[in-house]
């Protein structure tokens, strides 16, 4: 049974993986049916796809890379996972709590990613001429807003501690 004050947790996590997944399934499946990427939206953003074989922003994306880098990098997220949802389960602060989901969401979309195409997809890109961020996912973005939300949770702390 999952404890009234870890619900929250438990809805954003599962949110952020079906955001995650209906926004890479509408991409491959109806945008890219229709248009060959990149696709422009604007002059500083653009649809595009990516296989990530790597971890966040290309880090390590090497498709080339032996299948041991691909399973050590699905283990090392699955144990960052388990860690993560054990901080979630133990903090009593609801912005922590909020924080974890949000990353643990995150994390898990790129893991279903890895699991079903072998490496993760990514087609959010914004540029400014040939000058870009590399391409990432909704994923992506709610581990980096999580991962803010917890410094911003901790900033809290070592305030009110002081």
């Amino acid at each position: 049974m999952i404890p009234r004050a870890n619900w929250l947790a438990v809805v954003v996590a599962f949110a952020t993986v079906a955001a995650d997944q209906l926004s890479k399934w509408a991409i491959l499946s109806i945008v890219y049916k229709a248009y060959e990427p990149p696709i422009t939206i604007t002059s500083f953003f653009s649809l595009v796809m990516v296989w990530n074989h790597g971890m966040s922003f290309g880090m390590l994306n090497r498709p080339e890379a032996p299948a041991v880098t691909s399973y050590a990098i699905l283990f090392l997220t699955l144990l960052i996972i388990g860690a993560l949802c054990r901080m979630a389960w133990r903090t009593t602060k609801r912005l922590e709590r909020i924080g974890y989901a949000l990353t643990i969401g995150g994390a898990l979309g790129n893991v279903i990613d890895r699991l079903h195409f072998g490496a993760v997809a990514d087609f959010l890109y914004f540029h400014i001429g040939t000058l870009g961020w590399p391409a990432f996912n909704v994923a992506d973005s709610a581990i980096c807003i999580g991962v803010f939300i917890l410094l911003i949770a901790a900033s809290r702390n070592s305030t009110v501690a002081s």
